[in-house]
């Protein structure tokens, strides 16, 4: 089992309609959950990441190979 790559409190990146937003990731999702009334499939091996934009209180899902860590 692979181990996730982001951790609550990372500071991460990704590409959205509007460009680049940074945020940072407020849950780690392991197994299938309901996000906005849809499913998101995650597991250990393809956590889904809750992450709070920077600029807005808007908050986003993304698979692991969305996101990029912020420096």
């Amino acid at each position: 089992m692979a181990k996730p790559k982001f951790k609550v409190g990372d500071h991460v990146r990704w590409n959205s309609e509007a460009g680049h937003v940074t945020g940072h990731i407020t849950k780690v999702h392991t197994q299938d959950t309901e996000f906005m009334g849809r499913t998101r499939h995650a597991s250990p091996d393809q956590p889904q990441y809750e992450i709070k934009s920077d600029k807005t209180d808007h908050v986003a899902m993304h698979k692991e190979s969305a996101l990029g860590r912020v420096s």
